[in-house]
């Protein structure tokens, strides 16, 4: 029974841990600061307006005031996920050895909204040792969220519940080499914790199972700041894939079960270019393009953590680089008054309705964003900003099979429709 089981379960760990919220392709979180969520995080590696820049650039630190510089924001995700039905074929009953008794469960229903709300914190601070040197720390949640779906989901034997919190600490340097060029370096130590539920087709009551695992990684980033005119700036970022090693427990209480299970999962690296140009002392262009090595992730490999052997078959996603670009403005409306707005487009890595999970129903997607910052005095300063992300709406075909990949037990088919509203805030203090 125990072996089976882990056939089932396991699958939905690794689907879980790519549950990313809707901000950003695959599961990967953008909203590392609130200031960006007003221009669609359009040019985000070349503004370096405030202590956030360590995330995006940390070679950003050179540009801010002397001293210290703090900035600490949260952005609230308002997410819908609604899938529908489109003749997902019945899951057999299987026996504890997994053969099939000849019945079949309910297919189910479409299983309310997948989404919710949540809040993302952020957190970074920037000192000023020489006017070149500056050394600073960002603590934010690079990955974050949770999809859950009603107990007669259709999709309920493929991923009914996910959650995954990954916090990021990213101590940083930069260095000043001179007008035109600024270099900066960082760490980056994550640690991510992930649950996962779904249920089992053995016996008639389908039960449901839960997956839970960490693990703490280590990865860099490094990012290269160019001032080539007074009115032009350019941005170079980079930063590493992170390479986790989950351990954790598979538990069934309802045949008592309770096994050690691992996984390995590696986040996608990325690089950006970016440019921020002032066009007079008001208005001020910006404009990125990011790309993600998402084909890093194409087949996942679970063992039992006593005998190290294969415990599903590979978890296929194949999935496919992307490029993210966006364009923003800002308009200097008076002397408190920032105005704020922007425009992206993120393609999806999943590459077709095959590969599209219950939990990453993932799909290209366009952000439309405003906002502002009010400068409330000469040390402190608020961001506002809102965000609209409409996703393009996809299909699924994604199907079940047994342990060998020679036999599909269910293909759930479906349509998903899926946008978010982003509200962020964020405090800016130079002291």
């Amino acid at each position: 029974m125990n072996q089976h089981l882990a056939v089932r379960l396991l699958p939905g760990l690794i689907s879980m841990a790519f549950a990313g919220t809707a901000a950003a392709s695959g599961f990967q979180l953008q909203n590392q600061n609130a200031a960006g969520t007003s221009v669609a995080y359009a040019g985000a590696a070349a503004v370096a307006e405030d202590a956030s820049t360590i995330f995006f650039n940390p070679a950003g630190m050179t540009y801010l005031p002397m001293g210290h510089s703090i900035s600490l924001g949260a952005t609230a995700i308002q997410r819908s996920v609604r899938f529908s039905d489109t003749g997902t074929t019945r899951m057999p009953v299987l026996t504890a050895a997994g053969a099939p008794t000849g019945l079949f469960h309910p297919v189910g229903d479409n299983g309310g909204n997948g989404g919710g709300t949540s809040v993302v914190p952020a957190f970074y601070y920037s000192y000023a040792i020489t006017p070149a040197l500056r050394a600073g720390v960002g603590v934010s949640v690079t990955f974050g969220s949770e999809t859950e779906y009603d107990d007669n989901f259709a999709g309920r034997f493929s991923g009914k519940y996910t959650s995954i919190h990954q916090i990021n600490l990213n101590p940083s340097l930069a260095y000043k080499v001179n007008d035109l060029l600024s270099i900066g370096f960082g760490l980056n130590f994550a640690k991510s914790e992930i649950e996962f539920r779904q249920h089992t087709p053995v016996s008639l009551a389908g039960p449901q199972g839960t997956l839970k695992g960490d693990d703490t990684a280590w990865g860099w980033n490094v990012g290269v700041m160019l001032q080539p005119t007074e009115h032009t700036r350019i941005g170079l970022a980079y930063r590493s894939k992170i390479k986790f090693d989950l351990e954790g427990s598979q538990k069934v209480p309802a045949f008592m079960m309770n096994r050690d299970i691992e996984a390995t999962l590696e986040t996608p690296d990325n690089f950006s270019l970016a440019i921020s140009h002032k066009l007079n002392d008001r208005l001020e262009l910006l404009a990125d393009a990011t790309w993600t090595g998402w084909s890093s992730v194409d087949a996942l490999m679970p063992v039992f953590a006593d005998t190290k052997g294969r415990a599903t078959a590979p978890l296929r996603y194949n999935f496919e680089d992307t490029w993210r670009v966006g364009v923003g403005a800002k308009y200097q409306l008076n002397n408190a008054w920032n105005l704020r707005a922007g425009i992206a487009y993120d393609e999806s890595p999943v590459p077709d309705s095959k590969h599209r999970t219950m939990t990453v129903p993932d799909s290209d997607r366009t952000w439309l964003a405003f906002g502002a910052r009010w400068q409330v005095n000469k040390n402190a300063s608020l961001d506002f900003g809102y965000a609209r992300i409409f996703f393009k709406n996809s299909d699924t075909a994604r199907p079940v099979t047994d342990t060998s990949e020679t036999v599909t037990l269910q293909t759930v088919h479906g349509k998903f429709k899926t946008h978010a509203n982003l509200y962020s805030v964020q405090m800016n203090y130079n002291f």
